[in-house]
């Protein structure tokens, strides 16, 4: 998410941490092999496609889609690479990685990658609306209300007491390298919490069900569009309002995440190959409840990448179709 959306999914921790294997891939690093794109498309034919693929479900539904259409509608040779989002980044200069398939923002990724090196480009917009915010189990804000309001957390920060939270209230993020706005919320909003990471969106995910079953305190980083909510349907809680240019300095935000208009980014040489498979990744557009259903297939029903592709693309012909025209 700029450095103020998914700002979570940069940091240093991103370039440490390079391989999750989310997909039927292996983990991959820019540099790693010598598969890098041959801009292949001229003249209409696609040839390679280096697909990178960031470490989310949401995301990797939207690969998945993208992939299967590629290769079984354009006859591509799709290569899945499992990268964090700024190692992603970095691919669009050597050639090894031609698109990235759902961004959050990244204004710093923008200014560095479009703006000043040039080698990437923006490819509009996805369809999905993301949402980066705190959320408690639903069983919490019901038995106590006034809990989805930030003024009263410092109310009941004993009670999200943990034995890594040092004394304080806990609030658990996700993956490390998901870089968030949190620690600076905490310090500015002036509350008396630790931001203690889960180490994974599915990590993330078994705290939030097991609190919800148990009555347990958790309250945590999450985000929509997310194939969970409709299992556990997490409440949001209100922080002070988002305004333009409030999150602009990192250590001095204190106010809410903003909604992200989510969209691919391409490599400079791959926009101008001629590839279908750009046409594909630019004309690609789904709406959130489109894949939060992948993305549960994946997660919940446990269907390949591929298997669950094929099913809603069968699915949904006619927006298929509308991609590849």
């Amino acid at each position: 998410m700029a450095t103020q959306v998914r700002q979570w999914r940069a940091g240093a921790a991103g370039l440490a941490v390079l391989g999750l294997a989310l997909t039927a891939c292996g983990g991959a690093k820019v540099g790693d092999d010598s598969s890098a794109a041959d801009g292949s498309g001229s003249s209409g034919k696609c040839g390679t496609f280096n697909l990178a693929v960031n470490p989310w479900v949401g995301y990797e539904a939207n690969a998945a889609v993208v992939a299967y259409v590629a290769e079984h509608d354009l006859g591509c040779t799709v290569t899945k690479k499992d990268l964090k989002e700024e190692v992603a980044w970095q691919g669009f200069g050597t050639g090894e990685v031609d698109a990235v398939i759902e961004n959050w923002g990244h204004d710093d990724l923008k200014k560095k990658y479009i703006t000043d090196q040039k080698t990437a480009v923006e490819a509009g917009v996805t369809g999905n609306e993301g949402l980066i915010g705190w959320y408690v189990p639903p069983w919490l804000a019901k038995e106590h209300p006034d809990i989805t309001d930030w003024n009263n957390l410092n109310k009941y920060a004993a009670k999200f007491k943990t034995s890594e939270s040092g004394g304080k209230g806990q609030l658990l993020d996700g993956d490390p390298s998901f870089v968030t706005n949190d620690e600076a919320l905490v310090k500015n909003l002036k509350l008396d919490f630790k931001v203690v990471y889960a180490g994974s969106e599915t990590a993330l995910i078994q705290a939030f069900r097991k609190a919800e079953k148990n009555k347990e305190w958790v309250i945590g980083y999450f985000y929509e569009p997310q194939w969970f909510i409709s299992e556990v349907p997490l409440v949001k809680v209100k922080l002070p309002e988002y305004k333009t240019g409030c999150d602009a300095d990192a250590e001095k935000v204190a106010c809410d995440y903003p909604v992200y208009k989510l969209d691919k980014i391409v490599s400079a040489k791959f926009a101008k190959s001629g590839s279908p498979a750009y046409d594909l990744v630019k004309n690609f557009t789904w709406t959130n409840d489109d894949q939060n259903t992948v993305a549960k297939y994946i997660a919940v029903d446990k269907m390949t990448p591929e298997a669950a592709a094929e099913k809603w693309v069968e699915a949904n012909r006619d927006k298929v179709d509308a991609w590849i025209k």
